[in-house]
């Protein structure tokens, strides 16, 4: 009995994934349009059906099976043979067959354009519906008998006469607004102004990005058309629906983030839309064979290959995790783009202890130039800003001189030179430039090179394998070096004199008017005063959270909630509450605890968690402070979130931020946050919060959100 309702939402996705989308209500008005034509309906129907019965035993992908890959097409079958062929026995046989022949040729094309990447459309329709076709326009009889119809004739031949009114609506509506809504009913095979209003509706509820894309497609082949006369009595509302309209919005909002590159690739297609239906239609019109959604295809799936070709761009990027909603893609990628470095670099510390100043930085003026120009020299200052005491006459006399170097992050030595003599003061070695050497791969295209160290204090050799932290040598003044200095480059072969790369830091503090700030994922400035976090070991305890620790919360209501730590296929780690089946993802760097996405029941417990730790410094200083932001639609405000989303492409009016520090008692550690909504620059407060840390572990939390407090205690046996 419980497969019944996931059958029911995978048939009901099947309808919805026709628009790129898995929104229920766009599902339910899309299978409630088919019946316009009761005929379309249920042979629509019973293709998703047929083919869902055939594909489960295949045990092909579970997530393209419930979300209706393998079943839209087959949906487009149906509600195709209905529009075209007059019911009988042999409609029934030859509907069946040709389900059949679109599942196997479903399976074989996704596999086969999956490997690259692309998608397979409705290409899998189209084909095996020409077969159709052919064969019962052949000399041989099929039994099935085509009908004849003003929509088929639209199909067949392109443009066409939208004369002849349909009822009320059709004069009441403005003559453009009537082939609109024809336009997007045209993707069912109709030519119906309410299915329209409908499918247009639903399309508004599922995502304003994409009905916004509908709309500004629709208006441009329409202005095309009256500039070019391409089509002097109008385009047809098919080809306007079927290839136009769902091209640029599957291209401008759907296989791409949402942004002003992608809405103006969106209505680039439209010309070119416009040559591939004439060209394409003049090419079958040799067999009596409409293009349906041919264009549509051949467009989508040429640019997607381009852009693939052309690698990432950072102003159109192409959507590579997938959440059938513009919305959703664009909002996840904006939240994520400056919060996931994480899993973008390697993680690489400063190559010192205590604080240490930035003598030269990237592009310096003394020897940081072009090709070497990502360097980073470092020097120990004092309060007066000098680099020695006095005389300052000796190499010993400089503070840096003689403090160990470590290593900025894992990896193997790979060269090293430990033999070069220390210069005198205001004395270079030109000859050895980079003097004493230790060079290290952290990865493929990615080593550290720290020189001018002091002879014979290097500790390692090639070959060795070092951590992060691990004593490397001590500061010297060897090389081109006046005075005692580190020089730190990445890059991208392991040689001395190697091109320098430039990378970020993972994290860092930054000493600024006595204050320390933590960067992260950037790379210092000429003349601040940085070094490594300190850790506070009772935070970093508390939420060391490994996959197989379980929790148990139980909040003040009674309400119980049992979690547990896993990790994913991709190796990133979550919380599963088992209670409600929410799960909320989250990195632990070893400097901070963060969460990167939360899905499920927002009533549960580890939703208010989620919010109450959303970003954690392991770092007890009064005030140091984490900041940070949370994903646009978390806000309650449904209408200004509507307006948002619509304009979200350009400029985000609405920002949710975080913000937390930590408060030291008697009784172990408080982490106290505060979430707040940023409107068009008005403030608004959402909830207050207190995570209670003692002896290394969680202990409780108090969240209060909207006046309405919750208090949930921990308990845990690992």
């Amino acid at each position: 009995m419980k497969q019944i309702p996931a059958f029911i939402k995978t048939i009901i996705n099947s309808y919805s994934v026709l628009f790129f989308s898995q929104n229920r209500v766009l599902g339910i008005i899309l299978l409630l349009v088919s019946f316009f034509n009761p005929v379309s309906g249920f042979a629509g129907l019973g293709c998703v059906i047929f083919s869902l019965l055939l594909t489960k035993p295949l045990k092909q992908n579970s997530e393209d099976h419930r979300i209706g890959t393998y079943n839209f097409n087959s949906l487009l079958l149906g509600i195709a043979f209905g529009a075209f062929f007059q019911v009988n026995l042999m409609f029934v046989c030859w509907l069946l067959i040709a389900c059949f022949m679109v599942v196997l040729a479903t399976v074989i094309i996704s596999k086969r354009m999956g490997k690259p990447g692309l998608p397979m459309l409705s290409l899998p329709f189209i084909l095996v519906f020409w077969l159709v076709l052919l064969a019962s326009n052949s000399i041989f009889n099929t039994g099935i008998l085509q009908k004849s119809s003003s929509l088929l004739e639209e199909i067949y031949t392109g443009p066409g006469n939208l004369a002849g009114a349909e009822g009320y609506l059709a004069t009441a509506l403005p003559k453009l607004l009537s082939l609109f809504f024809r336009s997007l009913s045209a993707v069912l095979f109709q030519h119906n102004i309410i299915a329209g209003i409908l499918i247009a509706t639903g399309m508004l509820i599922h995502s304003r990005i994409a009905f916004s894309l509908l709309i500004i497609s629709f208006l441009a082949a329409c202005g095309f058309n009256s500039i070019t006369h391409t089509y002097p009595e109008g385009i047809s509302y098919y080809h306007l629906g079927a290839n136009l309209m769902m091209g640029a919005m599957a291209i401008g909002s759907f296989f791409t983030i949402p942004s002003l590159r992608s809405y103006l690739l969106a209505v680039l297609c439209i010309p070119a839309g416009f040559v591939l239906i004439n060209a394409l239609t003049t090419l079958m019109a040799l067999h009596a064979l409409p293009i349906f959604s041919l264009p549509f295809c051949v467009l989508n799936i040429s640019l997607l290959y381009f852009l693939m070709l052309i690698g990432f761009q950072p102003k159109l990027q192409l959507t590579t995790v997938q959440y059938y909603s513009p919305e959703k893609n664009l909002y996840h990628v904006l939240n994520l783009q400056n919060r996931l470095n994480d899993l973008k670099y390697i993680r690489l510390s400063l190559p010192f202890m205590g604080y240490w100043t930035v003598s030269q930085g990237y592009n310096g003026a003394i020897t940081h130039k072009g090709e070497w120009g990502q360097a980073l020299d470092f020097v120990i200052t004092d309060d007066e800003q000098k680099t020695f005491k006095y005389p300052g006459t000796l190499p010993e006399h400089f503070y840096c001189f003689n403090k160990p170097v470590l290593a900025c992050g894992d990896g193997i030595v790979e060269l090293v030179v430990n033999h070069v003599e220390d210069n005198d003061i205001g004395e270079e070695n030109l000859k050895e430039n980079w003097g004493n050497t230790v060079v290290i791969r952290h990865a493929e295209g990615l080593y550290s090179k720290l020189s001018h160290l002091k002879k014979n204090s290097v500790k390692v050799k090639p070959g060795d394998t070092v951590k992060q932290g691990d004593l490397l040598g001590f500061c010297g003044n060897s090389g081109r070096s006046p005075e005692p200095h580190l020089h730190f480059q990445l890059q991208a072969t392991p040689y001395i004199g190697s091109k320098t790369l430039s990378y970020p830091f993972a994290y860092y503090f930054n000493k600024k008017k006595n204050q320390n700030c933590i960067e992260s994922y950037t790379v210092p400035n000429e003349n601040e005063l940085i070094s490594n976090p300190e850790t506070n070991a009772s935070l970093k305890k508390a939420f060391d959270l490994q996959p197989g620790f379980v929790a148990k919360l139980t909040a003040e209501n009674g309400i119980i909630e049992d979690w547990e730590v896993f990790k994913d296929a991709l190796n990133q780690s979550y919380i599963y509450s088992k209670t409600t089946g929410a799960v909320a993802y989250f990195i632990n760097n070893g400097t901070m605890f963060y969460f990167t996405s939360f899905y499920g029941d927002k009533t549960s417990l580890l939703y208010c968690f989620y919010l109450a730790a959303y970003k954690v410094i392991f770092n007890d200083t009064a005030y140091i402070q984490a900041n940070d932001e949370f994903p646009v639609p978390l806000t309650d405000n449904k209408i200004l979130l509507w307006l948002q989303d619509f304009i979200a492409p350009f400029y985000r009016f609405i920002s949710i931020k975080y913000k937390s520090g930590i408060q030291v008692k008697k009784m172990g550690l408080n982490i106290v946050s505060k979430q707040y909504q940023e409107i068009a620059g008005t403030t608004v407060p959402l909830a207050e919060s207190t995570v209670f840390v003692d002896h290394g572990s969680l202990q409780a939390f108090v969240i209060n959100i909207n006046g309405k407090p919750i208090e949930a205690q921990w308990s845990t046996e690992n």
